[in-house]
């Protein structure tokens, strides 16, 4: 297959890849349609009905940009958040703001702290921009604080990347050892802090917003694709220092936001009482894939996400098998990390009762078909 001959060495030298296979390429590959799209990470619960009722009031105006400057979200994620517009900066979820923070920041070449096993769409910046990936192994089934502080001095690494909740596995720190690491960071190491979950944790697990705001080596990134129901809107958002937040204004597209989306998030910021509801639901919604994991002989893991990480007792063979079984025999789609010995274990998103239905009859079925091969 031909293509273009002057591309860069950078972009010739990678491989043609994306992070995540999508479902729908899963349906594709299978013939089938997926019965339980519980691999994702979506909220299955959808946005509230408020939130959909701005949807449809703002598709009349599709034809117009949104406001360059968002400052109408800005303002209403200031008033949620008690801080100023000035300390946020809007992008197209926080996959498109991850991709910024690397652009501001790696040169070629430049050493990145990750975890191993971490969010693979961070890598796949980094790896884009030139940068070299230093990755920490997790310990216990959690980032390793440590560990990561310590390839941050050993490389004089730019930037490192600690999520809380973590993705994969949906453990956490408490926020006194956040900040702490925070603090311990050196002024020319920037972290960035992703809290795609904040919705979904305790309390006691995210920083207070004075926290860390008046630090401008931290960035922390949140998003509207989560327990508000967004993903496919794409609205994601910082928090940081004034200087740091404008940091993004030289980069980014300005014409970047769908204004469906932009009204979408502004509606859902306003209607709170869905959010404890449907935060509720993800909560029961673990409980109940604990459950199933458990009948079935697995390990489910502490989770304060919108999904459970499940040890299968094994080694990557078996979590893959698993995965593939439920995919191509039942049409439910789940995930896995990716490296070892995060791979032992699949991961399932929270969803609806309906959903659940279908993995608690499949997930058995699958385990025994295996047991008997």
């Amino acid at each position: 297959m031909s293509a273009f001959s002057r591309f860069t060495p950078l972009i010739q030298s990678l491989p043609a890849s994306v992070p995540f296979v999508g479902p729908e390429a899963l349906e594709r590959q299978h013939g089938r349609k997926i019965a339980a799209r519980i691999g994702a990470n979506e909220s299955g619960f959808g946005p509230a009905p408020s939130v959909l009722l701005a949807i449809r009031q703002a598709a009349g105006d599709t034809w117009k940009y949104a406001d360059p400057e968002n400052h109408d979200l800005k303002q209403a994620l200031a008033d949620h958040l008690g801080t100023s517009p000035a300390n946020i900066a809007i992008g197209e979820g926080i996959d498109g703001l991850l991709g910024q923070i690397v652009r501001l920041v790696v040169e070629a070449g430049a050493p990145v702290v990750t975890s191993l096993g971490g969010y693979p769409t961070f890598n796949y910046h980094v790896a884009g921009h030139g940068g070299r990936l230093v990755t920490v192994p997790y310990a216990d089934d959690r980032e390793d604080l440590e560990g990561l502080l310590a390839a941050v001095g050993r490389e004089n690494a730019p930037l490192v990347y600690l999520a809380n909740p973590d993705n994969p596995m949906g453990s956490w720190w408490p926020a006194e050892r956040v900040v702490a690491f925070a603090q311990a960071l050196p002024e020319t190491t920037l972290l960035v802090l992703d809290e795609a979950y904040c919705e979904t944790a305790p309390r006691d697990a995210l920083p207070p917003i004075e926290s860390l705001i008046d630090k401008p080596n931290v960035i922390r990134t949140r998003t509207f694709s989560k327990a508000y129901g967004l993903a496919g809107a794409r609205i994601g958002y910082t928090l940081s220092t004034p200087g740091t937040a404008q940091a993004f204004d030289k980069i980014r597209n300005h014409f970047g936001m769908s204004r469906i989306g932009v009204a979408a998030a502004i509606a859902a910021l306003a209607d709170q009482d869905y959010l404890k509801e449907v935060t509720l639901k993800i909560a029961n919604s673990r409980q109940r894939i604990g459950r199933i994991a458990a009948d079935s002989g697995l390990a489910p893991l502490p989770s304060v996400t919108n999904f459970v990480a499940v040890d299968c007792g094994k080694d990557a063979i078996y979590a893959r098998a698993i995965v593939d079984r439920l995919m191509s025999d039942h049409g439910i789609f789940i995930r896995m990390p990716g490296v070892a010995p995060l791979n032992r274990c699949i991961r399932i998103s929270t969803a609806p009762d309906a959903e659940m239905d279908l993995l608690a009859a499949a997930l058995p079925e699958v385990i025994r078909s295996l047991a008997a091969t």
